[in-house]
């Protein structure tokens, strides 16, 4: 029975094997620190390799696993050169696996989001943001926010949530959007920061912190806020 086990593990989906209970159980003592690294629908999701590149430099410091919404996926399909695919993420520096929504449920159910010792969304789309700020965990990426441990209560340490909006210039200046915005840095931001030379974070209230946009010409052809 148990070799039966230890055969069907081997056969699991790199994100399976990566989820499983063997796999949580390393990462405790591996001398990382873990990044969760996430994408929702937006054209900006055509940086992440930017963004995981730079993060190289870290070496074998640094453990990164991706999410990614199935909105985000769309701009994964490899459509030009500047396009990455989903399948190509994985191949880039300290990413050890990319999960998409059917990855929550099986055949390992989805565990990672309590070894993260940090969740970047980048892109954060107007449509995700909405659904953070209403509570609603529809797929893996508003799950796991919504089951972040916002008090240390489960994890004992404080972990944060970095946000980068990526939106049209007339969706960003919304009122809708000011409004969901300041739910994040008023109601849930960070109020006081200190970091210890580890990287932990040290008598932070909050656990969110928003990275705005820049001004620069959009994917659409406007130039603006985006």
């Amino acid at each position: 029975m148990m070799q039966s086990l230890r055969d069907h593990r081997d056969q699991l989906p790199e994100p399976a094997r990566s989820n499983s209970i063997e796999s949580l159980a390393a990462t405790r003592n591996d001398g990382k620190k873990h990044l969760l690294l996430a994408a929702s629908g937006s054209v900006a999701t055509i940086k992440l390799p930017v963004i995981i590149k730079a993060l190289a430099k870290y070496g074998e410091t640094l453990s990164i696993r991706v999410v990614l919404t199935e909105s985000a996926t769309h701009f994964l399909g490899g459509q030009s050169d500047e396009q990455p695919t989903v399948d190509s993420l994985s191949e880039l520096p300290n990413v050890d696996a990319v999960y998409r929504d059917h990855d929550e449920w099986g055949p390992q159910p989805w565990r990672r989001g309590a070894r993260a010792n940090l969740l970047v969304v980048a892109p954060l789309s107007a449509n995700t943001l909405a659904k953070v700020v209403n509570g609603m965990s529809d797929n893996l990426l508003t799950s796991v926010i919504r089951a972040w441990d916002t008090d240390s209560s489960t994890d004992m340490k404080k972990k944060l949530i970095v946000v980068a909006p990526a939106m049209n210039s007339a969706m960003w200046r919304h009122p809708i959007t000011a409004k969901q915005i300041r739910v994040l840095t008023d109601d849930w931001g960070v109020k006081e920061e200190a970091v210890c030379d580890n990287g932990d974070s040290l008598s932070i209230t909050g656990w969110f912190k928003v990275v705005t946009p820049i001004s620069k010409t959009l994917a659409c052809g406007d130039t603006g806020d985006g």
